[in-house]
C-alpha cells in the first residue's frame, strides 16, 4: 500500500510561502505590477484580479468571509497532517474560474495581499491552456510562470496552510499579469517511464482535488501537485500499462502522493521542483529505496519502505490491469504528449483491440480521462450516451474505444485512418 499521509493535501506545504512567528500583512503595494512592468497598462500586458469570493465545486476546505479568504477548518485531523514532524495541519485550495486572454500570453505573475502568521501559508499558482489542453500548474509569485508556448487561458488556484490551529493563513487579493517573454522548454513529448505502483484504496477518504474516494475507484495519484486534475476532469491523464502491455488503463490525476509531493520526476531536471540531481523519470522514492538517496528518506524525513512512483485506486489496480498486489508498470504522461485528445464522458470504458464489441477488452478508459486519439475506424455501430456512431477511434497501441462514449475532442482535428 502507498502511504496514505503524503497524498492528502499536504502536498500543499510544497513551496509555500510560510510567514515568521510574528504577524505581517502583505503591503498593498506588492499589488503593483513587478519592478519591469511600468504602473500604466504597456502594451502586451493584461492585468486582472482573481475572484476570490467566488466559490466553486473543486474548492477544498476554504471560505469567504469579511472581504479576506480563509480556511474553513484550521483544526488537525488525520486526513491532513503528515506523519512527519512539523508538517501542515490543514491546508485549502481555491480554485478560480479560468480567464480567456485577450492575447496569447507566455508568462503570468501573481501579486498577493495576505495575512500569514503562526505557520501559516500562501501560494498563488497558474496553469494555461493550449490547443493541446492545459499546462502542469505553476508556481506565478516572484518570476511568474513561463509556458514553453502561448497559452490562451489562464487558470488560477490559490492554497492555504496552516501548521497550527491558531495560526493565520488569510487572502485579500490575488493580482495577475500575463505577459510574453522568450520561452522555454517544459518537457519532451510522449513521456513513458517504467515505475513501481501501489494500490492507494482509503476508501471513504478524501483525494487531493476533493473528492471522496469510492469503492473500486478509477484514478492515480502521483507525487506532486504540478500534475493534479480537478475535480472530475482529466486535465492530467495518465495510461498505466503492465509490463507485458496485456492491460492498460488510462486515468486522470486526482490525488497527490506516495511519499513526496514536490517530486515531477517525468520533468527534464531544467524545470523538476526538487532532486534535480537524480535521472528524468526516477522517482525520488524509488532512488531512495533502492540506492539510500536522501539518506533513505523522502522529503518529510520518513524511512521510504518501497519505491513507489505512482499510486492506483482499487478500480484501476483490480479492474483496468487485473493486477492483484504492487507492481512494476509502464506509465505515459499524457499532458506532455501532442495532438488530438477524446474526453471519456462515461466509464469506466472498455478499450478493446479492435473496431467492435466482438474484439479482445485491452484495458479500460475511466471517466473523464483525455485519451490520445491517433486516427479513427468505420466499425460495429454503437449507441452510447452521446451519439450512436461507427466510429472507433485508434488510440495508441493499436487500442480502440467507441466514439459513442467520448464527449468531447480537442486539440487538433481527427482523421480517418
Amino acid at each position: 500500500m502507498g502511504c496514505p499521509p503524503s497524498r492528502t493535501l499536504s502536498s500543499l506545504l510544497a513551496g509555500v510561502l510560510t510567514a515568521t512567528a510574528a504577524a505581517s500583512l502583505i503591503p498593498a503595494a506588492a499589488l503593483a505590477a513587478p519592478a519591469d512592468v511600468p504602473a500604466a497598462a504597456a502594451p502586451g500586458v493584461e492585468r486582472w484580479s482573481a475572484d476570490l469570493a467566488v466559490a466553486s465545486g473543486d474548492d477544498v476546505n476554504v471560505r469567504w468571509s469579511a472581504g479576506r479568504l480563509r480556511l474553513a477548518d484550521t483544526r488537525p485531523s488525520a486526513r491532513t497532517r503528515p506523519a512527519a514532524v512539523g508538517g501542515p495541519v490543514a491546508e485549502g485550495a481555491l480554485l478560480a474560474a479560468p480567464r480567456t486572454l485577450a492575447r496569447p500570453a507566455s508568462r503570468v505573475r501573481a501579486q498577493v495581499t495576505a495575512e500569514v502568521a503562526g505557520g501559516g501559508g500562501v501560494q498563488a499558482q497558474v496553469r494555461g491552456w493550449r490547443a493541446a489542453g492545459w499546462t502542469e500548474w505553476r508556481e506565478a509569485t516572484g518570476a511568474g510562470a513561463v509556458f514553453d508556448r502561448p497559452v490562451i487561458r489562464v487558470q488560477t488556484r490559490v492554497l492555504l496552510t496552516a501548521r497550527d490551529p491558531r495560526a493565520t493563513a488569510s487572502v485579500r487579493a490575488v493580482e495577475l499579469t500575463a505577459d510574453t517573454v522568450a520561452t522555454v522548454s517544459a518537457a519532451t513529448a510522449g513521456l513513458v517511464y517504467r515505475v513501481f505502483a501501489t494500490r492507494e484504496g482509503s476508501v471513504g477518504g478524501q483525494t487531493a482535488n476533493g473528492r471522496i474516494i469510492q469503492a473500486r475507484d478509477h484514478f492515480v495519484a502521483l507525487p506532486s501537485r504540478r500534475g493534479l486534475s480537478p475535480l472530475n476532469t482529466g486535465d492530467y491523464t495518465v495510461r498505466v500499462c503492465t509490463t507485458s502491455g496485456s492491460r492498460c488503463e488510462y486515468a486522470p490525476v486526482w490525488d497527490v502522493g506516495p511519499w513526496n509531493t514536490r517530486d515531477d520526476y517525468w520533468n527534464p531536471s531544467a524545470v523538476r521542483e526538487n532532486w534535480k540531481d537524480l535521472p528524468q523519470g526516477r522517482p525520488e522514492a524509488q532512488a531512495a529505496y533502492q540506492s539510500g538517496y536522501n539518506g533513505g528518506r523522502d522529503q518529510f524525513g520518513r524511512t521510504v519502505r518501497n519505491p513507489s512512483g505512482i499510486d492506483l485506486a482499487d478500480g484501476t489496480l483490480w479492474d483496468g490491469l487485473l493486477l492483484t498486489d504492487n507492481a512494476w508498470v509502464d506509465v505515459a504522461y499524457l499532458w506532455t504528449g501532442t495532438g488530438p485528445r477524446g474526453v471519456v464522458g462515461d466509464g469506466p470504458l472498455n478499450v478493446r483491440t479492435g473496431p467492435g464489441t466482438g474484439y479482445g477488452v485491452r484495458g479500460l478508459a475511466a471517466r473523464y480521462a483525455n485519451v490520445p486519439i491517433q486516427c479513427y475506424v468505420v466499425g460495429q455501430t454503437v449507441t452510447g450516451p452521446y451519439r450512436t456512431t461507427n466510429r472507433w477511434n485508434r488510440l495508441a497501441g493499436g487500442q480502440y474505444v467507441s466514439h459513442a462514449y467520448i464527449s468531447a475532442v480537442y486539440g487538433g482535428t481527427v482523421s480517418l485512418c
